[in-house]
Formats: structure tokens, sequence, C-alpha cells
């Protein structure tokens, strides 16, 4: 049952992520979506699609706040989760700092600024933090004797957390810091610092300036303190965190503190290596310990962390062109269902409403009003015009899942049709031509950090493992499915030719995808032809980008070769692969079709 609740909502956390709903219901029931997504660091639209779920299994009460119905609470009880004992803190919350009074003051002046200050932009992932939690990060600061005294780089500073050290020193006596600099491209954020900074006793220098540009010289190296709250993708925490390592001075036991908000563990992994690869450690982490306003996706919380510099940190970030924030990645569309009228609305790229947000500013289309609840996420063949009549037209399918594959190398057969035949079927799509260069140009870029090269023996590992996953795809129980076997048979035919065999890699570090595109000849025609043959990516971020880049590299290895036909075969339950078929302009051909014969007969 857990396996089926997580795999009706995809949930990347899987069997676990649902017993994680389960104990925070019994724990805090009755207890809200929001709750539950605070407890659980689940984003409120999964916690709420697992509410859904369980209670058509008779598991949750249909009245809200929810609570677990007795079948519920028998299946907690016979998961072993029938505990309730908390331990956290309940004066700290579990944050692990507390407001003091003298400082309450701080977060009545810090409102009021709020109040008047500039709006928060969703789309460009700001979501404004509480008055509270700008007196708790600049806490944190003293707690970590990063402050009094110093100077401090604010890398985006839209929560204002350059007032709040303003205000926190001009309520304790004095200044706290010796030098504040912000660092922001919104021109309305620094003229509200300016201003509301100029009465408060605190050097604040503003900076207008667009991140994905290294930081002007005269900031580099100068910096005792940083601190940010970049986007919430694995490159927005890369690109600001290096800002903040290129504005610190050199040596070890600097501080950064960094704020960011729940993800899958899959994301997390992506942004602990960012952390990694820049040189910092984390020194410090606190779950829930940054209250947002507005962030309803998130619950409305997000985590901080202490991090330092070490002898081995260094920002090797240029300038940077590529997906930045969220609604930037968002590449599937969810269901939303109207709460007053029943409608079913969907919400993502290629839908009317590219945010729920969106949806909500408009109102239901059918009887104006919501609010909306959110369902489950909708299947790429499923993203189409047709299937969503209030949708303007739908993106084009952004590639495969974890994996998307052909059938295995050894089972390519040679085409049966040529084009002329299959022309008598469908009309065939326009010829495929090589991207322009600005355009193979961005896709590099949004492919980036990973690059496109030959394959050689050194990816043999790597590559069998993709074709024991895409066997496994193509054929379940049956396939042949020993990565080890799948190498050495890549390695004979490696040793024949290197041609078309491409991967994608990180520079330095293992392939994480791969692409073969073999040139054959028609043995009845004499035509030569390529024979599109495997493409797997890891669950990357941008794997969709990866994998269009790989393609991308296979067909311009063909075009090179003087071929003006790709042919290629794909299991019919293959869906994601058959996906990137569509996408590219490819046709279909031909249908293979089986049948299976009883044992008996075949005696």
């Amino acid at each position: 049952m857990l396996t089926e609740v997580a795999d009706a909502v995809r949930l990347q956390e899987g069997p676990p992520g649902v017993r994680s709903v389960l104990r925070a219901l019994r724990r805090l029931a009755p207890a809200s979506t929001k709750d539950i997504s605070r407890a659980t660091g689940l984003p409120v639209p999964i916690v709420a699609a697992l509410g859904n779920e369980l209670r058509r299994r008779g598991l949750l009460t249909e009245q809200r706040p929810s609570r677990l119905t007795p079948a519920g609470l028998d299946l907690v009880a016979r998961l072993g989760m029938d505990l309730t004992l908390d331990a956290t803190c309940t004066t700290c919350d579990g944050r692990e700092l507390v407001v003091p009074e003298v400082l309450d003051e701080a977060v009545r002046r810090l409102r009021a600024i709020m109040e008047t200050g500039p709006a928060a932009d969703m789309a460009i992932d700001q979501s404004h933090c509480t008055p509270e939690t700008k007196v708790r990060r600049v806490l944190a600061l003293l707690t970590a004797g990063a402050l009094p005294g110093g100077s401090l780089l604010l890398i985006g500073d839209d929560d204002l957390i350059s007032l709040a050290v303003a205000v926190v020193g001009d309520v304790l006596g004095g200044p706290i810091v010796e030098r504040v600099t912000v660092v922001d491209i919104s021109p309305e954020i620094l003229a509200y610092v300016q201003k509301v900074s100029a009465g408060l006793g605190t050097r604040v220098e503003t900076v207008e300036h667009d991140l994905r540009q290294p930081l002007p010289a005269d900031l580099h190296g100068g910096f005792d303190v940083a601190m940010t709250d970049p986007p919430y993708t694995p490159e927005g925490a890369r690109l600001f965190l290096s800002r903040a390592v290129e504005g610190l001075r050199p040596g070890p036991a600097h501080s950064v503190f960094f704020s960011f908000g729940g993800k899958s563990p899959d994301e997390m992994l992506e942004v602990q290596r960012e952390i990694m690869a820049l040189g910092l450690v984390t020194n410090g982490y606190i779950r829930n310990f940054n209250e947002y306003e507005g962030s309803g996706i998130l619950g409305g919380v997000g985590f901080f962390q202490h991090l330092l510099t070490t002898t081995s940190t260094a920002s090797r970030q240029g300038d940077y062109g590529g997906p930045l924030y969220t609604g930037d990645k968002r590449t599937r569309q969810r269901e939303y269902t109207c709460v007053a009228c029943a409608a079913e609305l969907r919400v993502g790229p290629g839908a009317r409403w590219t945010s729920v947000a969106a949806l909500r500013a408009d109102g239901c289309p059918q009887c104006g009003k919501g609010p909306f609840r959110p369902g489950r996420l909708v299947s790429v063949e499923e993203e189409t015009p047709a299937a969503d009549p209030t949708a303007s037209p739908a993106a084009a399918p952004t590639g495969p899942p974890a994996t998307a594959s052909t059938a295995p190398p050894a089972e390519a057969p040679a085409p049966s049709t040529t084009p002329t035949q299959a022309s008598t079927h469908a009309p065939l799509r326009p010829a495929w031509h090589p991207p322009a260069p600005e355009a193979r140009a961005a896709l590099a870029e949004r492919a980036q950090p990973y690059l496109t090269r030959q394959a050689d023996e050194r990816d043999l590992p790597a590559i069998g493992e993709f074709e024991a996953e895409i066997a496994r795809v193509s054929f379940g129980e049956d396939a042949v499915d020993d990565p080890a076997r799948w190498a050495s048979r890549l390695g004979r035919a490696m040793e024949k030719s290197k041609e078309g065999m491409i991967v994608a890699h990180r520079p330095g570090e293992l392939a994480v995808g791969w692409c073969w595109v073999s040139i054959n000849q028609n043995a009845m025609t004499g035509d030569r032809y390529a024979n599109f043959r495997s493409l797997a990516v890891a669950p990357l971020d941008n794997r969709a980008d990866v994998a269009e880049l790989l393609l991308t590299a296979g067909l311009e290895f063909c075009v090179a070769n003087g071929i003006t036909e790709v042919v290629g075969r794909v299991h019919v339950g293959n869906v994601p692969m058959r996906t990137v078929y569509r996408k590219f302009g490819f046709d279909p051909a031909t249908l293979t079709m089986k049948l299976r014969l009883a044992e008996e007969s075949a005696r």
C-alpha cells in the first residue's frame, strides 16, 4: 500500500516518504496540510496529494484538519509507528534560537518596514521571511561569533537582512557590524535599503549587479562573513554561494550563512555536491529555521545552514546563462481541483497557468472561485492541448525521466521500410537540420556543467549500468540486466569502432549519459542508414537538456557522415523514449507484433 500511494503521486521519497506523513499524522492530529509539510519536509502540494490517496483508501478522514481513521490508526500500529513521543524543544520549537524580549521592539519595527517595502516576486523565487526570522538570522550571526564587528556581504537581499542588522544595532544602542554591503539586481530593493538605513547608524553599501556575472573586482576578497538566500535550485545555490566565496577573505574558517528550501533527497544531494565542490564544509544546520510569508508550496519554511571556508575553498564560476529559478526548471504539469465546482485544471509548462499562484489570481474559469486542491502529476503523454481545453498550446515534451532508451543494441534490426513506403501511411515531418549556432550554444548552456565527448574504455562501467537499465525498461523480468555483461559486450563493440558512441559528463567525472548511433547498410537496397541504438541519462536536475544534447550530438554525427535516414526501435511501454523520438521529429514507420505461444505447443 505504501508503494502504491507513493507511485500514485510519483513521490521521489517512495514508501519512506509515505511513512513520514503517516507518522506526522499520528503525532500531530488533527493536523493541517501545512503542519504535515513542515513536519516532514515535503512540499504542500505533495502532502495534499498523498492525503487524497490515503482518503481513497479509507485511512484519512474527510474532515479537515485531517485525522487518521480507525483503519489508518490500525495501519500505523501495524507499521510500528504508534509512539507519539516528541522531544522537540517547546521553547524554541526546534529552531535552536529564541528572540529575547529585548529585541521584541526590533521585530515590531521590521514588521512595519516590511509593510512599506518592495513586494516579493514569486517568479524569481522570492518569498519574504518573517520579521522574527530576520531577527533570528542576526542572532545566528551573533551566536556564531561572526558579529559584532567585521564586515558582512549579502548576496541578494530581498529579505532586507541589511536592515535587520541595522535595526537590531539601533535597538541595542549601537552598530553591531563595521560594514554591510548588499549586492542585488533590483534597483527598487537597493533604493529602499538606502532610504531606511540612512537613519539607523549602520554603514550599509549597495551595489546593483547581476549575479549571473562575477562580483565586481573591488568586492573580491574583502569580507569576513557572507549570507545568501538564493533561488531554490541547485544552480541557484551554486551561483549565489560562488559569489559569496568570491567576496570572502582568503583562508579557512570564514562563515557563509545559507538559507534554502526543502527539496527531495536527490535534489538536496545536488545542492550538497555544489557546496562541497566550492570547498565549503557544514558547521551547523537547522531545519525549519526560516519562516516565509507566502511560500505556500514549501509549507512556509526553509532550513538555515552555517558553512565554513577551508584551505580548498575557491569559486570557479564565470558568467552564467542557464536556468536559475524554480520556474525555469519546472517540466511537468499538475492537476488542481476547484473546491467550489470540482473543475479539474492543469498548472505547469504549456498549460494556461504556469503556477498555482497565477491560477489563484485568475480564479476558476468555470465558477470564478476557488480555492484549488492539488492532485496528481500529469504524465508526459497526457500533456497536450486536447487533454486540457483551458490550456494554451503545450510546450514540447522535455525528454526522459531517469532513463530513456531504445531496445538493447544487439537487437536493433535494419529498417524494413523505406521513407517512400512509410509516407503512404502518414505524411513525413520536415527533415531534421542541425540547430543554428545560437540555438546550439543555448542548448550547451542549458546542459551545463555537462559536456559530450566520444566514449572510450574508461566509460564502460557506467555504460554497462545504463544498458542494464535500458534492458529493464524494455523487457522487465526477461531482461539481461547484468551491468558487467553489458560492459563486456559494449567493450567488444568499442574495439571495432567508437564512432557514434557518445557520453555526457562533467569534466573529470564519470559519464552521466550515453548515446549510441551506428551506421549500417540495408542488405536489400544497399542504402546507408543510421541505427539509433541507445540513449540513457542519469536522474539529473537538467537531464532533459542533457538528453537533448546527447541526441543532437548523435544526429550531428549522422549528418557529418552523409546519412539521410535514421531509424530506431523502442519498446511500446517505453513512453519516455517514445516522447524523445516524437520531440525530435521521428515518424513511426513499423510496428513489431509479438505473440507468446503456450509451452506445450512448442514440444
